[in-house]
């Protein structure tokens, strides 16, 4: 696994950089972020589970999401944000865990 970013949830105003309606969040870009930070901020009516909307995460890039999740509490299923990359939540002990595969 791989670092990839911190991600904290906010319901401050930020320089958003995407919006996933089917989610009902929007997301900066940690790559533009010094630290590294992406800020998420849902919207009220968002599906996503609550321990991802109130609690920070941090992400790892993994090299087959599937097997990565084996055994795991699953708390947001594989889900494509965007085409060739899937990402699924974790509840790893309490911590919040995002894993990204990228197939390019």
């Amino acid at each position: 696994m791989q670092y990839l970013h911190f991600g904290v949830p906010t319901t401050q105003e930020k320089n958003w950089s995407g919006y996933l309606a089917d989610l009902g969040v929007h997301v900066t870009d940690p790559g533009a972020d010094i630290f590294g930070i992406e800020w998420l901020k849902f919207d009220a009516d968002s599906p996503m589970h609550e321990s991802i909307k109130t609690k920070p995460h941090a992400a790892f890039a993994v090299d087959d999401l599937d097997a990565a999740l084996a055994d795991k509490k699953v708390i947001l299923p594989p889900y494509s944000p965007t085409p060739g990359f899937r990402i699924a939540f974790i509840d790893y002990n309490g911590a919040i865990i995002e894993l990204a595969e990228t197939k390019q």
